[in-house]
């Protein structure tokens, strides 16, 4: 294995290691405390804590059940990208360089699309979360969504070794 390709195998190794921890956390940290974050999205759901415009009000979701049943939904997505890329992380560990790849895509899309189209879109522009001063989650939604990113183009980046293509 040539240096340069070693060097980025333990940076894409790290990188899908330390998310797939950050993530491990949070779902765990969500499921073991369920009432902090319970309230976050109810909150959020409810745009109880908006400019209260009548333009975007209806978009309100105030029924309890339904805001709980979103947050569940949102642990048990949370929980399972973090196997992914625990799985993947081993699968770095063992140099299965193309399983490792693309079980990291899956992983980091799964977060990106939690975070950037579930937390930034849906919450922050849907929901107008970003006019709430209590309940304004678009700063951490945007690390994660750019952390995922970050880990998933270093997945992909070229390992420096060209191909041969030269007739023999």
């Amino acid at each position: 294995m040539t240096s340069s390709r070693h060097t980025l195998s333990l940076a894409a190794t790290a990188l899908t290691g330390v998310l797939a921890l950050y993530i491990a956390l949070v779902a765990f940290g969500n499921i073991t405390d369920f009432g902090t974050n319970q309230q976050f999205v109810r909150h959020v759901l409810a745009m109880d804590t908006t400019f209260k415009d009548d333009d975007v009000m209806w978009r309100a979701i105030t029924d309890k059940t339904v805001q709980d049943a979103a947050y569940v939904l949102i642990i048990v997505w949370e929980t399972v990208a973090a196997l992914v890329l625990l799985h993947a992380t081993w699968l770095w560990i063992r140099r299965d360089h193309t399983a490792a790849r693309r079980m990291t895509t899956y992983g980091t899309l799964m977060l990106m699309l939690l975070f950037g189209a579930g937390f930034i879109a849906i919450g922050g522009e849907w929901f107008s979360m970003w006019q709430s001063a209590d309940w304004n989650g678009l700063e951490a939604a945007t690390r994660v969504f750019l952390l995922s990113a970050v880990v998933l183009i270093v997945a992909h980046l070229p390992s420096g070794q060209v191909e041969d293509t030269r007739p023999r």
